[in-house]
Formats: C-alpha cells, structure tokens, sequence
C-alpha cells in the first residue's frame, strides 16, 4: 500500500515491485528494479527516504528517521529481514545482516557486510569493505573481494525478483494436497559457509 502525507506521494519507477503488505507512506523515492517485500515499512512522515537502483527491503524491515533527516539505501543496497534502518546513509552494494539495527546518522561506506543482529550506535562512521559484527558492532576485518562477489551474486537475485512478481505472483487459494507433478525447487544460491568451505 502506498500513501500520500502531508502533500508528499510515493515516487516508484515502473520496473520495481513493492508487495502489497508493505507499506510506503509520504515523502520516500524508489528507484529501478527495487523489491520491497511484505510487512515492510517504509515511512516518508518526518523527513526522506531515497532507495536507489538495484536495492531490496526484505519482509518486516523497517525504514524511518529522526525528523528532518533524509536516510538514502545506495545502489545495490542489501537489506535482511526484519533489520531496522533508522535515519542513516547505508552505502553501495552493503549487505545488512536480518534484525540488525542502524541508528540516526550512521554513515555505512561502500561495499560493507553487516552481520545478523547486529547493533550500530548514532553517528558512526564506518569505512567502506568492513565487515562488522556485534552488539554493538565491531569492525573484524576487510570484505575480501570473493566476500562481496558472493553478495553481490545474492542481490542479482533480488534485483530480478521485481520482474518475477510483475510477471508471476498471484493472490490464489491453497491446494488440499501435493500434486503429483509439483514442480522441484531450483537451487538460485548458496550460504557464504558452503562457498567457503567448497
């Protein structure tokens, strides 16, 4: 669902697909081949969101900020379920780990990994190809570049998602059983510890 606030309406471009259980309120711009998936909220209310090209926000994610603040997901930006965003600049190609949270003026640099449950307090600064962890987070080393090849292949991924849903998501009711044709489940990706480990 998408609503108007205050004079300000939801800008998406065409290619992306934002579910229709989430919602995006008020002054928020979405760019090209962006997927917003169900029980995200992206709220535009207090001050802006930009989510540029090539970004996803996964189920229950939430997007807001302090007010008048403008919080900007870069090109690429990788959002994990359930993580909360909360008035920062997280940068190109970053991969944000599920329930991680970010506070009010966190800049993430480029190409950074977060880690899952991850706490980042206000106003840190983190340099770009960190990988942090940690409650509250930590820097432990450099993204190597197999690290970001692999995220970047996984936001590929979400990045042709919208086009799927456009073309073949469909509200339907469930069968009663397993039908004897169903289709196999392609494997799309493998976990970082199975690239690593061969």
């Amino acid at each position: 669902m998408f609503y108007s606030f205050k004079g300000f309406i939801p800008v998406m471009h065409p290619s992306s697909f934002v579910h229709p259980q989430a919602a995006v309120t008020g002054n928020v711009i979405i760019g090209k081949d962006v997927y917003v998936g169900p029980g995200a909220a992206i709220r535009g209310d207090w001050g802006g969101i930009i989510i540029e090209d090539g970004c996803n926000v996964q189920e229950n994610c939430t997007i807001h900020m302090f007010p008048g603040i403008t919080l900007t997901l870069r090109e690429g930006a990788h959002i994990g379920h359930g993580a909360i965003i909360h008035g920062a600049t997280i940068g190109r190609n970053v991969l944000v780990g599920m329930n991680t949270v970010i506070m009010d003026d966190v800049e993430i640099g480029d190409e950074c990994i977060i880690g899952a449950m991850s706490f980042i307090p206000a106003n840190t600064k983190i340099p770009a190809r960190s990988l942090v962890v940690g409650n509250p987070a930590k820097i432990i080393k450099q993204v190597s570049d197999e690290m970001l090849a692999w995220k970047t292949k996984g936001t590929r991924l979400y990045q042709a998602l919208p086009a799927d849903c456009q073309e073949g998501l469909k509200a339907c009711e469930p069968l009663p059983e397993v039908p004897a044709e169903r289709p196999a489940q392609e494997a799309l990706f493998s976990t970082w510890e199975k690239i690593k480990n061969g």
